[in-house]
């Protein structure tokens, strides 16, 4: 599966593990080291890079005590890349957007969603880096998720403008999985324009996995970006720092 993964255009997969505290008493173990899974990790397509595999905890909350685990200092938790957390309740949305210390809140795609999104609460995840999750798969397995699907994406996209949303796939089998660029047309119809329907595979993802590294380090993440030099900064260089420039 996840080489079949990188073979449609993926530098980087997240191994999800749910713990759903209503349908019984789970404890947050510690993540499988990606090493044991795969000893050889493949090459992703047309780099020389290998594939990263990254753990993500995803924790499903219908209960304000449930809170209470992702507040405590908990050394597990700490060993997971991504933390996610699936409000089931208005208020534990508020409460995941402005308070817990997550990088993802996930949407409800697979029902029709029992509150209606508020400004301030979204604004507030924003602003501190947190994304908001809308899953793919749920769409393109029954017609009526679909609908769903697109509706409560929508509402959300009319609060939050586009801004901070990943799109990923919560896949089990190969045959659920969409390259990027078709997940990318998949948020059009999300409500998303195509640079954030780009962004929402890319760059955002990208951040999303920064947050986390934050997360667990405590302290600022910072990367560069390589600027392209423009034709003006070109000709106003001298001959022989051309030279080295274009060497």
């Amino acid at each position: 599966f996840t080489v079949f993964t990188f073979s449609v255009g993926y530098s980087a997969v997240a191994l999800n593990h749910v713990i759903d505290f209503k349908e019984k008493k789970q404890e947050i173990v510690k993540p499988v080291s990606p090493s044991e899974l795969f000893p050889s990790l493949p090459i992703v397509q047309g780099t020389s890079k290998r594939i990263k595999v990254l753990t993500r905890l995803t924790l499903v909350i219908s209960d304000p005590s449930h809170c209470n685990l992702l507040r405590s200092t908990s050394p597990n938790i700490r060993l997971y890349d991504i933390i996610a957390v699936f409000p089931k309740t208005e208020k534990l949305f508020h409460i995941a957007c402005t308070t817990l210390d997550v990088d993802l809140v996930c949407i409800n795609v697979t029902e029709k969603l029992p509150f209606y999104f508020r400004r301030p609460p979204v604004n507030m995840a924003i602003d501190r880096g947190i994304y908001f999750e809308l899953l793919y798969t749920p769409a393109i397995k029954d017609s009526t998720m679909r609908r769903y699907t697109i509706s409560n994406a929508i509402s959300l996209m009319q609060i939050c403008k586009g801004k901070n949303i990943v799109i990923s796939s919560a896949a089990e089998r190969p045959l659920e999985l969409r390259g990027p660029y078709d997940v990318a047309n998949l948020g059009l119809l999300f409500g998303l324009s195509e640079g954030e329907a780009k962004a929402a595979v890319s760059t955002n993802c990208r951040a999303t996995m920064l947050h986390g590294e934050t997360r667990k380090s405590a302290c600022g993440i910072v990367y560069t970006v390589k600027k392209p030099r423009k034709a003006e900064e070109e000709e106003a260089l001298p001959a022989c720092k051309k030279a080295k420039t274009q060497a």
